[in-house]
């Protein structure tokens, strides 16, 4: 990474903010503690924009952010309960989901399908996290919490991915053409 600069500092703000900014809309289901977000489309576009290590450290930002008490995370809410709870698995996903992606748009940044295989790796690897907590929390079967906490999910986050691949690549190659982000 390069050194943290007010560039950088700048750009991992303006991203942990976003995410702050999107973080707390969501749609709750009735059959699942697990909400519909769009916080996970912001985190694809951060990653694109910054790669591994800014795009993962402005996902911490956004976490600590939420710990400490501004209500940043779906349904406007916050703190250690958010994260201990139901659905802090898939919060804590957040940041492996952020390296994995940031990882593969730094390593084939020319090559616009591997952004969405890293993305689809991150999310993967996010719904892992999310569907064990959840499982422990509820005391259910992986299987019961894979249909409570992923099934239900596939369509729009395979929405968010095609979202994300697109604008996170258009982005990054803009940006790069403006010589404000670097390989």
């Amino acid at each position: 990474m390069n050194k943290i600069n007010t560039r950088n500092m700048t750009t991992i703000g303006l991203m942990s903010a976003l995410l702050c900014i999107i973080g707390p809309f969501s749609i709750p289901l009735p059959f699942s503690p697990v909400p519909i977000v769009l916080s996970n489309l912001m985190i694809y576009i951060s990653c694109s924009i910054l790669g591994t290590k800014k795009g993962t450290l402005s996902v911490i930002i956004y976490l600590l952010i939420g710990l400490v008490g501004l209500p940043v995370f779906s349904g406007f809410t916050s703190g250690l309960s958010k994260i201990a709870g139901p659905t802090g698995g898939y919060l804590i996903g957040y940041i492996f989901c952020a390296i994995i992606t940031g990882l593969f748009v730094e390593k084939f940044e020319d090559k616009i399908y591997m952004y969405a295989i890293g993305m689809i790796l991150g999310t993967l690897i996010c719904y892992a996290f999310g569907t064990i907590w959840l499982a422990k929390q509820l005391s259910l079967t992986f299987m019961q919490a894979l249909f409570m906490g992923v099934i239900p999910y596939l369509i729009g986050d395979s929405l968010k991915i095609m979202c994300g691949t697109l604008i996170g690549f258009k982005i990054r190659n803009k940006l790069k053409s403006l010589k404000l982000i670097y390989s």
